[in-house]
């Protein structure tokens, strides 16, 4: 293939500088390869909190919300152009349970973006096992969708899940709570709610989500069991739980299920919403870096660029002389800047990953965390080259097009 003269003379040029060369390269090198790094540790940081947030939230979760009384009923029963006032309003009395739950469930399984529904009956309660007592709610549940919906069975340090639907008054407590009461697999403990008698139930596996609010809490029991412990019959579900194909599409279904429902549709994300200011705030304050990086590698790149205009500017009028238009004389400073970033890219690409391999085998052993969560994630390895690329034709272009205004005459003569 034949190469044009504009190419050869730009590769000549590089060439001729391979120190100068090879440093503009290394800085587009370092920008590229620390923002893949630093992309793929916040990405898998992130996913990994998402992950663990998942453990025990479901992407949506549907629930009576307490109402606090407002003017409208006044204004319904009293038809008059006065203005409704009420002073210090209280909260509705009305019941944590849903109406029709199991209505709900099957109307909301028609929707094709959602995978599992599973019902959940939340309790109140309070642990006892001797002379010890500490507060905590039961969550009454089917432990088979509760399994396939949080992967309840990756937290069990001790027992069976599956025991649930098989020991009669089981319960899977929280490592807090077997810690704090001394219990084990087969111990029994006083379990009593507000509105029931107090139970004893027998402690049928441990779990540990390495959340401490929760584990220190939280257990689960049969959801009828939950219900007998409230005092309730078989239809009382305080709450429906979803997940989702897409979770990110959590906000918008939430809010159609609370135009069809009348309940309160909360999504993961306003359950969550410390959590995506932290995201956002890394990721301001990641890209920033990421932009300093790129930005002394392009200032770097115009130096280089534009003391090759001054050495070469008798060489630049005599290619003018010979016909060279400005045009062709951008085309080979633009080139070079190119080649540099190019260069300079696919080495960062490489360099990237191996950072990026070596940082995801270092060892944490924190919790559920065993290595630190790097993602190796296609779509950036794309950006760092493009950014990589513009940045040095950002940085190229205007000592080239300094260079395509040379006067020849002008040169020559002096």
């Amino acid at each position: 293939m034949k190469i044009s003269v504009n190419t050869e003379i730009a590769v000549t040029y590089l060439s001729a500088r391979k120190k100068q060369t090879a440093v503009a390269a290394l800085g587009v090198m370092f920008g590229i390869s620390m923002f893949i790094f630093m992309q793929s540790l916040m990405k898998g940081t992130n996913d990994y909190f998402e992950k663990m947030s998942f453990n025990s939230t479901p992407h949506i979760r549907l629930y009576s919300e307490n109402k606090v009384a407002d003017a409208h009923m006044l204004t319904s029963y009293l038809q008059d152009p006065s203005v409704k006032i009420l002073t210090n309003p209280k909260q509705l009395i009305q019941t944590q349970g849903l109406n029709n739950p199991y209505g709900l469930i099957r109307e909301i399984e028609r929707n094709p973006q959602i995978t599992n529904v599973t019902p959940q009956v939340t309790a109140d309660v309070i642990y006892t096992s001797g002379s010890v007592q500490i507060n905590g709610n039961v969550a009454g549940v089917n432990i088979d969708q509760e399994d396939k919906m949080f992967d309840v069975q990756s937290n069990m340090l001790a027992g069976d899940l599956h025991d649930l639907n098989r020991v009669n008054n089981g319960l899977l407590i929280g490592k807090g709570v077997a810690d704090k009461l001394s219990l084990h697999v087969g111990d029994n403990i006083t379990v009593t709610s507000g509105t029931g008698s107090p139970t004893i139930m027998k402690v049928v596996g441990i779990f540990a989500t390495t959340v401490k609010q929760v584990d220190d809490t939280k257990s689960y029991a049969n959801i009828v069991q939950a219900q007998n412990l409230l005092g309730k019959d078989r239809s009382y579900v305080t709450d429906i739980k979803i997940n989702l194909k897409d979770y990110n599409n959590a906000p918008a279904v939430a809010r159609e299920l609370e135009t069809i429902t009348g309940y309160k549709a909360e999504d993961w994300v306003k359950a969550n919403e410390q959590l995506k200011a932290a995201f956002k705030i890394r990721a301001v304050i990641l890209n920033s870096v990421i932009g300093v990086i790129l930005l002394v590698a392009g200032f770097g790149i115009y130096n280089i660029l534009n003391m090759t205009i001054y050495e070469k500017i008798k060489e630049i009028a005599i290619l003018k002389a010979q016909g060279f238009s400005g045009q062709a004389v951008t085309s080979i400073f633009l080139q070079q800047a190119i080649y540099i970033g190019l260069i300079g890219g696919i080495v960062g690409i490489i360099c990237g990953f191996g950072i990026t391999l070596m940082v995801s085998r270092i060892y944490i052993g924190a919790g559920t965390l065993k290595y630190l969560p790097m993602s190796f994630y296609i779509p950036h390895y794309i950006e760092a080259i493009c950014f990589g690329i513009l940045t040095t034709v950002a940085a190229g272009y205007f000592p080239a097009r300094k260079a395509s205004r040379v006067d020849p005459v002008t040169i020559i003569r002096g």
